[in-house]
């Protein structure tokens, strides 16, 4: 116990040693949270004698889980049965993959990702609700918001009080069925379902809870309801929950997130202790004087002060430029003296509140020859190329997977054309088919009376293929994909498309990951893409190079020398409708200490934006930090925000359009059963 202990301060021990009962560590910005939460786990796995299988930690990111698990185990004993250590998501897949039949399902199913997901959502509006003007992205953007909120399409209908609304839940039930008929799961459904099977069956969550009676929870800021509800029935036999986190960092809001969970911990679990860790290990005084004192003028928050445990550091920069060209001129000249004087290029990184400054930017360094790296550009894996192995495979796993099978039956071109295929869905949607069963059970006479002959012996072949590979996809995973592109000729077509060579570099890389996973990790087909699956923006943090990315992005890591561009009024902060200032104050508060020893705040006279050139005031959270002269006063706030539904004591329930400041309040639009009034936010509550 005593080399456990021996690193921590007093707070961290006794956070470590703090084991029954509900307990809140409230961990400011690099205040050694991961260092407290694994030593914690050890204690209690090799000081307490808890059996590893006893415990559950679960985070948000792969990139944490995966630095939580290596720091836990280099500390625990060996152990056959490691401790579970992983994401909400990942916890709700292998309980799934046991439980799945108590909804009827078979655990064979397969995670759809945002692009499938979106294409899903497009087709179901093309095929039935023509006359719907509201977009895919933010059909599936409410859908997400509904299951997270645990609500189910029959509620949401009823809830329902303007046609875009209505439109939205009966594409939301189609959407569902879809998934059910075809057993795709979303990555909401990873955590949704997990909780339906144990309302559903009371007995398995206690079971469940039983078996999980020591429960960690990271970065408990950023849960939101359907997560709380979860939480609670994983304690419903026990008390048993840690959970660590910074209300001051709570900047997903606009996401479901919701700061309650942690603000109101201690009346959700009765006799909960608070601990807080205030001692910071990553930035100078400097900094966090900055950073306390901007985030003092937020309302909403349990209260602590960081304190420096590196001396006073360099004093907090700010730099004013003309225009945007000039200021990323300026920051690609300052980043290029910090590498000549030998600071690691993945020690810099470029932090900005709205993506739209991004261009700017990487003008800027181009120019400047700056090598950089975009955090949060397009994904790997959602490159075409990618997407189109990855449906291949995901038909291999999942016959009854329409999804995949239509995107991939005409890639390569098969001369399948949108009529054709049209043709073919919906000869299986009137025989309550999958699209491979009935292909596989049409008779040569019905296919080709329904289309074309020369297509009929295409598609019969397609499927002849598939099959084949499905035979050699059950027996032996490795050079699994080198049959499929013989089979299919892919690289050929990959070839002959815009930026060809880099495309076939793409999919190398993918077969790479792929034999990788097979051979040394021991896994197969399945596990590959539920993996792949898993992945976050974060995970593409490697390799050497100065990084930029937005806010938002940058939760969870640090750097050296850190740059914020932006900091005019209506950037950062945002301002208008649906802000909330007291969450842009802790983006600002959470961007300030991801900074170690240098830290530049940017601002501009001017920004060409939205197709003209605006004239800009500096952002009042300088003047909040203490870095420039200004007035600083404590501004109020709401946590409502557009899309909420909010109750009045005469108008009823309504769903608010839009948030403006009015004087010292919140002015809010609000649609009631038709009728937009704008009212006071302090006149309504939130339901």
């Amino acid at each position: 116990m005593h080399t456990l202990l021996a690193n921590l301060n007093e707070a961290q021990q006794e956070a470590v040693q703090n084991i029954d009962g509900p307990l809140l560590i409230l961990a400011g910005a690099g205040s050694g949270k991961t260092k407290t939460i694994t030593t914690r786990l050890a204690y209690l796995l090799d000081e307490v004698g808890i059996p590893p299988e006893n415990t559950l930690t679960l985070t948000f990111t792969n990139k944490a889980a995966r630095e939580m698990q290596h720091r836990a185990l280099a500390m625990i004993k060996p152990t056959t049965t490691p401790p579970l250590l992983c994401t909400f998501h990942k916890f709700g897949l292998l309980f799934l993959k046991f439980h799945m039949h108590i909804l009827g399902r078979s655990p064979n199913f397969v995670i759809i990702d945002s692009n499938d997901k979106k294409g899903i959502v497009k087709r179901l509006v093309n095929d039935f609700h023509k006359e719907c003007q509201i977009s895919p992205a933010l059909i599936g953007n409410e859908i997400s918001h509904y299951k997270n909120s645990i609500l189910t399409p029959d509620e949401v209908r009823d809830q329902a009080q303007i046609e875009e609304e209505k439109q939205i839940a009966s594409i939301y039930a189609r959407y569902e069925a879809y998934l059910h008929e075809n057993n795709l799961v979303d990555f909401d459904d990873l955590i949704l379902l997990s909780y339906r099977i144990m309302e559903l069956d009371p007995a398995l969550a206690t079971q469940t809870s039983q078996r999980y009676n020591y429960i960690m929870i990271d970065e408990y800021q950023d849960t939101n309801e359907l997560q709380l509800q979860l939480l609670f029935k994983l304690t419903s036999a026990h008390t048993n929950l840690c959970v660590v986190g910074d209300d001051d960092q709570s900047i997903y809001g606009w996401r479901g997130a919701n700061i309650r969970n942690i603000l109101e911990f201690d009346k959700q679990f009765q006799e909960t202790k608070v601990i807080k860790l205030e001692h910071n290990y990553r930035s100078t005084k400097a900094i966090l004087e900055a950073a306390n004192t901007l985030i003092a003028h937020n309302r909403g928050r349990y209260g602590k002060t960081l304190l420096s445990t590196k001396g006073q550091g360099s004093p907090v920069e700010t730099i004013e430029s003309n225009d945007e060209n000039e200021e990323a001129a300026t920051i690609a000249r300052r980043i290029k003296a910090l590498l000549s004087k030998g600071i690691a290029p993945n020690e810099i990184a470029v932090l900005y509140r709205v993506n739209a400054l991004s261009r700017a930017l990487e003008e800027g360094l181009n120019r400047a020859q700056v090598p950089y790296k975009l955090v949060g550009g397009q994904r790997f894996y959602d490159r075409l190329e990618i997407k189109d192995y990855i449906s291949y495979l995901r038909a291999l796993t999942n016959l009854q997977d329409d999804f995949s099978i239509r995107r991939i039956i005409n890639k390569p071109k098969r001369g399948l054309g949108k009529v054709t295929l049209d043709k073919i869905d919906q000869a299986a949607l009137d025989a309550n088919q999958s699209l491979f069963e009935y292909l596989t059970k049409v008779s040569n006479a019905t296919l080709e009376s329904l289309i074309k002959a020369k297509n009929a012996t295409v598609v019969r072949s397609f499927i002849q293929t598939l099959q084949m590979l499905l035979d050699i996809a059950q027996n032996q995973s490795y050079g699994l994909i080198d049959r499929l592109e013989e089979a299919f000729e892919l690289r050929p077509f990959y070839k002959m498309m815009p930026e060809g060579s880099d495309r076939l570099r793409n999919i190398d890389e993918f077969k790479g990951l792929f034999n990788h996973h097979i051979t040394v990790q021991n896994g197969n087909l399945d596990s590959f893409l539920n993996e792949i699956a898993l992945e976050s923006d974060q995970d593409q943090i490697e390799g050497e190079s100065i990084y930029i990315m937005s806010v938002h992005a940058s939760k969870g890591l640090e750097f050296g020398h850190l740059f914020v561009i932006g900091m005019e009024e209506g950037f950062f902060p945002l301002t208008g409708d649906g802000a909330d200032i007291e969450e842009e104050r802790r983006l600002g508060y959470v961007a300030m200490t991801r900074a170690k020893e240098g830290l530049v705040l940017s601002h501009v006279n001017s920004r060409f934006h939205f197709g003209k050139r605006e004239l800009l005031k500096k952002s009042s959270f300088l003047a909040e930090a203490g870095l420039v002269a200004g007035a600083i006063s404590i501004a109020p706030s709401t946590s409502l925000k557009k899309g909420d539904i909010v109750k009045h004591k005469i108008f009823g329930m309504g769903r608010v359009l839009a948030v403006s400041k009015a004087g010292k309040e919140y002015k809010l639009k609000i649609n009631f059963g038709g009728n937009t009034r704008d009212i006071l936010s302090s006149f309504v509550e939130r339901i």
